[in-house]
């Protein structure tokens, strides 16, 4: 940026063509000082593809106000899943369900798991391993095999699935500026996947259908099914008026495969790069894991992930004219069919609602971290999340004098693609 040029200032002298290139390479290249300025000086920012909402108190209304900023752009992206639906029945039914079905007691059991799963991975690596496919998208897939029980598939079909669903629902529309070619070559990998994942989830539930009635004619004395998700919910029996059969209960499995892989994995490798480029947080960091108690560490890490979130917006459609901010010197009509984008990485420096926002402050409030999103579209696995997350990272920080050999690689794609580590062994 040219510091004696505002980036309002060379945004309002653009051509209206160059006006949504330029903030989008700000938001990707120079987000913090970029946010900073549009919080101080236009908090609601009206682009020619997009409005960008920056302040936190903004951005909580507009989350929390369903069938006015819709998940509209999600529908084409999802196979009628729970999170392309604002508000309706189904979209309450069904989250309640699957909330239940991830019970919260679990929690310790799920942490655990990741840890054996982590320690395993890293023992064979032999002092230096490829983290983020070998370590940080193998560890939430075999989770995902182990405790949501989606078994029978390779983990690297399990982990293509996620990424493709996750890179078009996410990735892929028409404020991420990708070539036409690109964003046609995400849609067709998209559809490709899908198919393979469907056909998969079919037979995945008919074979574990029929060992769960198995189980149930032999009340549990030859057969006896490790208990897992997919497990769970096929145990258990739905009433009719509950609307919850055997093909909502697939859509709902293959849900939680395609939630769980690669935002784990962009989490996990974007808290350690930024622990690695911090070296007083780092060491502080493995102090803290060596502790039984991991509330400290645990802290540390969503600090750091505030800094360096997987995105840095959400992203929702106006169904209807909306006034946004109003009462204050810049509120904004919203119209109808405008995609707005509530900037979370924004509202998490807003000084309004976090003290020193520039600072590093570990164990801040964190109701008002927006990690797992905000309202009713907040992410069902959440709590899942917050224990393997930073378990995830706890096992990398164990390991001796544990360093980067390099910098993390991209390849011009939205996720992290390669990060090599190595440790004294």
């Amino acid at each position: 940026m040219n510091t004696s040029t505002s980036y309002l200032e060379q945004y309002d002298a653009a051509p209206e063509a160059d006006k949504f290139p330029l903030v989008r390479r700000w938001m990707d290249k120079e987000p913090l000082p970029f946010f900073k300025e549009l919080r101080e000086k236009r908090p609601i920012l009206v682009t020619p593809k997009c409005t960008l909402v920056t302040r936190f108190d903004d951005v909580r209304e507009l989350l929390t106000m369903y069938k006015v900023f819709t998940v509209k752009p999600y529908v084409p992206k999802m196979d009628n899943y729970l999170m392309m639906h604002d508000d309706d029945a189904l979209h309450t039914r069904e989250k309640s369900l699957m909330q239940c079905m991830l019970n919260r007691d679990d929690l310790p059991r799920v942490r655990s798991m990741v840890a054996d799963i982590a320690r395993g991975i890293l023992s064979q690596g032999n002092g230096r391993i490829e983290i983020v496919n070998d370590f940080c998208r193998t560890v939430p897939a075999t989770l995902v095999q182990k405790y949501f029980g989606l078994t029978g598939a390779k983990t690297a079909d399990l982990i293509e699935w996620s990424y493709w669903n996750q890179y078009d629902t996410f990735h892929n529309h028409p404020f991420d500026l990708l070539s036409p070619e690109l964003s046609q070559q995400v849609i067709d990998r998209h559809n490709e996947t899908s198919k393979k994942l469907g056909s998969y989830i079919t037979m995945l539930i008919a074979k574990r259908l029929l060992a769960v009635k198995l189980e149930k004619l032999t009340f549990s004395t030859i057969i006896r099914l490790q208990d897992d998700i997919v497990t769970r919910m096929l145990r258990t029996s739905f009433a009719k008026e509950l609307d919850f059969d055997i093909k909502r209960l697939g859509v709902n499995a293959g849900g939680l495969l395609i939630g769980a892989i690669e935002t784990t994995s962009q989490a996990v490798a974007q808290v350690l790069q930024y622990l690695f480029q911090h070296s007083e947080w780092l060491a502080i960091a493995k102090t803290a894991a060596q502790k039984e108690d991991t509330a400290e560490f645990d802290g540390i890490v969503w600090e750091a992930l505030r800094f360096a979130p997987i995105t840095p917006y959400l992203f929702r459609t106006t169904a209807s004219d909306y006034t946004a901010a109003k009462g204050t010197n810049y509120e904004t009509v919203l119209r109808a069919g405008t995609y707005v984008l509530p900037v979370t990485l924004s509202a998490m420096f807003d000084e309004r609602a976090f003290e020193s926002p520039e600072k590093f402050i570990p164990q801040r409030n964190w109701y008002n971290y927006f990690h797992f999103g905000f309202g009713s579209h907040e992410c069902l696995g959440r709590y899942v999340g917050m224990v393997m997350i930073p378990e995830m990272v706890r096992q990398v920080l164990l390991k001796k004098d544990v360093a980067p050999q390099g910098n993390m690689d991209y390849k011009s794609g939205p996720f992290p693609e390669s990060y090599d580590l190595a440790w004294a062994v």
